[in-house]
């Protein structure tokens, strides 16, 4: 006769670096980023604002796409740094950086109307639920324990001298 058992076949479940984990947030976060700032075009009156040299109630200038530009070129740069800055600046830098873009993101709902304060409580309540996940993470950065040396050295003198 067979006997057949049921055993559940868990997931692995390995656990992932602080490293990737915030890379993974300000991939995320870029995503969203970007996207916002696409269909936020889909707004009435918003490309046309755009042709006669407007974007919100700033004239279209060298500056302001500079600005624009490094608005985004940060996030983007924060995905690489987050993977290979060593892990004291780089807890350092994603609490300053996620710090600076918690208000700067919330900046978006500046001028808008209740019509589209669906779409704008979402997108900035993803980004700053996105940002507070990296400060998390950051601030919580697991700690290794300094190692004392002299004991083993000296237990190698010991066993050297005999």
């Amino acid at each position: 006769m067979n006997h057949r058992t049921n055993t559940a076949n868990l997931l692995d479940n390995q656990p992932i670096s602080v490293r990737a984990k915030l890379a993974a947030a300000w991939t995320s976060f870029m995503f969203l980023y970007i996207y916002v700032d696409f269909f936020n075009l889909y707004k009435p009156g918003v490309v046309d604002g755009i042709l006669k040299g407007l974007v919100w109630k700033f004239d279209v200038s060298p500056t302001l796409l500079t600005v624009m530009l490094a608005s985004v070129a940060i996030p983007a740069l924060m995905v690489m740094l987050s993977m290979t800055l060593p892990a004291r600046v780089n807890r350092a830098t994603n609490l300053v950086v996620a710090s600076l873009y918690i208000p700067y993101s919330l900046f978006n709902a500046a001028g808008a109307t209740w019509d589209w304060a669906f779409f704008y409580g979402l997108s900035i309540g993803i980004e700053v639920l996105l940002l507070a996940f990296i400060l998390r993470s950051a601030w919580t950065w697991p700690r290794t324990p300094a190692v004392d040396a002299a004991p083993a050295t000296t237990d190698l003198r010991e066993a050297l001298r005999q």
